[in-house]
């Protein structure tokens, strides 16, 4: 089966469907640093928005290599030019809707609502910086949680797969 034609909308977007697989790290104040190794699924269904799916599992020379680690799923929406929303839920009982700019390759996403379950961390900000070059997919998420201030606490490289 054919996958439909991008949606107009998405055009600029466009540059993310398809399957990224990398590594990256991560570091935060009450956590030790860690590697983990990431796959990113992004698709259409000719509407709109582009799915995404992502899961990461530990990664180096760490004893429980291959371990999961998280998971995310939503979707990338299309919010006019040069604008995109992104809504997303984690198991971990966490809920973001970011909204931002896309120019280029280019994406800054900004929380406009993070809200999680009574069970979950406290999560106060989030923030993604997406670059893509070519088949190179590299970002930066940075947060506000547990009592710490807005910092960088992944960083990542990830490159399209055919």
């Amino acid at each position: 089966m054919n996958s439909p034609a991008l949606h107009p909308e998405l055009a600029a977007l466009g540059i993310l469907v398809g399957t990224w697989r990398g590594t990256g790290r991560g570091d935060y104040p009450t956590i030790e640093p860690f590697e983990y190794e990431e796959e990113i699924v992004i698709g259409h269904v000719g509407r709109p928005f582009l799915s995404y799916t992502q899961r990461t599992k530990r990664g180096g020379n760490h004893p429980d290599a291959g371990e999961g680690l998280h998971a995310e799923t939503g979707y990338f929406r299309a919010a006019g030019p040069g604008r995109v929303e992104l809504v997303l839920a984690q198991p971990s009982g966490i809920v973001e809707v970011q909204e931002g700019t896309i120019e280029g390759g280019a994406i800054r996403l900004g929380g406009t609502t993070v809200a999680a379950t009574s069970t979950a961390k406290e999560v106060r900000t989030v923030e993604r910086r997406i670059d893509v070059v070519g088949a190179t997919m590299t970002y930066e998420l940075w947060m506000g949680a547990v009592g710490h201030g807005h910092q960088v606490h992944l960083v990542a490289e990830l490159v399209r797969r055919p």
